[in-house]
């Protein structure tokens, strides 16, 4: 199949928005019946939903565990809250195998499921499904429930083996992430209704001693009074054998060393930035020096840091990315996945994008696929853009890629010449959002 790269037209300029910047905004001539870029096989899609139902998703990384997990919201009056279990032994025939659903689903208030994560312990695997709850009704204080998956793919076998609740920071997790810490602990990292984000271990949450499984905060150095972090990312720095937090939030981004969990420092602050009033997704390379941000609001592209001159100790605050990129100027482009030197990317409006930051400075477009036809003027939040491909996943071992789309339901991609991927394979850290989750503690080596 041939490949098709499209190239910047014109600099992406923004000036009273961004300031002057290197980017790229294009838009990627998809139609209805030709809605993808020839490099990208759509394998399978299976619809979930109303409209707005679908939420965030993980993707095992596994083979011979070929399951995802999506998160289901009740969105614009529709929808259920929860969570699906999806079966990919066939990518080209994914098929719903499991639904959890919150007990009383007509008394609980608000979204419901939004983000979605899964971790091995001890030879067991689990999923962790955040929600959200309003007052009113009740659990407004549950921020987690985890579900042992390990038996898949009888669904039978799927059990409820905890609840983490938060009474003195109410509202439950709007995102979290799962990381295995150097030290051999696998831990939660959550949103909260305050200037911190949450460190659960859930080694403890499993074996039934939740009372104790909160074991440290992250603190956001901007004032908030609501929720400091909207998202994050964690991950192992090899050159310095240390724990990396990056978390987007009020105010900007900001990168923690939180190798020792009860006292996270501060490496860098990402504040002052033109356009970015509050950071969402935040998303570093696998050394740990570019980076990639967004920021949630109609025309916003992904800005790109560079982190090196913060690291170094040169400055203590960046306040100017070195490129920007978008595939549309009038959307917002969401979630992604590093995979170096591509970056995979959940474009609302503008479904599944792939692009390269081989030359960080010139991130160009190489492969695309739009699961949302419809208008982008249907959608959520202020300029309606929230709408289409929501969460995006890469499984390393195959290649394989997967879209959760809040509306048109759940997909499979394969994109040419990408059957895998290994960081050392690309001559950088073998580091990115999958954990290895059998690997001993790494303590030994700091």
């Amino acid at each position: 199949m041939k490949r098709t790269t499209f190239i910047l037209a014109g600099l992406f300029i923004m000036a009273s928005a961004f300031g002057p910047q290197n980017g790229q905004a294009q838009d990627t001539p998809w139609t209805p019946t030709n809605p993808g870029s020839e490099n990208i096989e759509v394998l399978g899609h299976i619809p979930l939903g109303p409209r707005l139902s679908v939420a965030d998703m993980d993707l095992e990384q596994e083979v011979s565990r070929p399951y995802a997990y999506v998160a289901r919201m009740h969105y614009a009056e529709m929808g259920e809250k929860g969570t699906d279990i999806i079966d990919l032994s066939d990518p080209s025939n994914p098929k719903v195998i499991y639904k959890w659903r919150i007990e009383n689903q007509d008394l609980h208030m608000r979204t419901g499921g939004m983000d979605v994560k899964y971790f091995k312990w001890k030879d067991r695997y689990y999923v962790v499904q955040s929600l959200q709850f309003g007052a009113g009704g009740p659990n407004h204080d549950l921020g987690a429930v985890v579900l042992d998956v390990t038996d898949l793919p009888d669904p039978s076998t799927v059990r409820e083996v905890a609840r983490i609740h938060e009474p003195d920071t109410p509202g439950g997790f709007h995102n979290i992430f799962v990381y295995k810490h150097s030290s051999g602990r696998v831990l939660l990292l959550s949103t909260v209704s305050d200037a911190f984000a949450n460190v659960y271990d859930l080694g403890k949450v499993v074996e039934g001693d939740v009372e104790k499984a909160l074991v440290g905060r992250i603190p956001t150095p901007a004032e908030s009074s609501r929720r400091g972090y909207h998202d994050f990312y964690a991950g192992y720095h090899v050159d310095t054998g240390t724990d990396r937090f990056y978390g987007g939030g009020t105010g900007g981004y900001y990168v923690y060393d939180f190798t020792d969990i009860d006292n996270p420092e501060l490496l860098v602050s990402l504040t002052g930035i033109n356009g970015v009033r509050s950071g969402h997704t935040f998303t570093p390379g696998p050394n740990g020096r570019y980076a990639v941000a967004e920021t949630e609001y109609k025309y916003a592209p992904l800005r790109i840091f560079d982190l090196q001159p913060g690291l170094d100790g040169k400055v203590s605050n960046i306040n100017s990315p070195i490129a920007a990129w978008t595939p549309h100027w009038e959307g917002l482009v969401h979630n992604h996945e590093v995979r170096w030197p591509y970056v995979f990317v959940s474009g609302y409006h503008d479904g599944l994008q792939v692009f390269s930051m081989e030359d960080p400075k010139k991130p160009r477009t190489v492969a695309y696929f739009d699961t949302f036809t419809g208008s982008r003027n249907n959608g959520g939040m202020a300029g309606n853009v929230a709408n289409g491909a929501f969460g995006v996943d890469v499984r390393n071992e195959d290649g394989l890629i997967v879209i959760s789309d809040m509306t048109t339901g759940f997909w499979t991609f394969r994109m040419e010449g990408f059957n895998g991927w290994n960081g050392e394979e690309w001559g950088v850290p073998n580091v990115s959002s999958v954990q290895h989750w059998d690997e001993e503690s790494r303590e030994g080596t700091r």
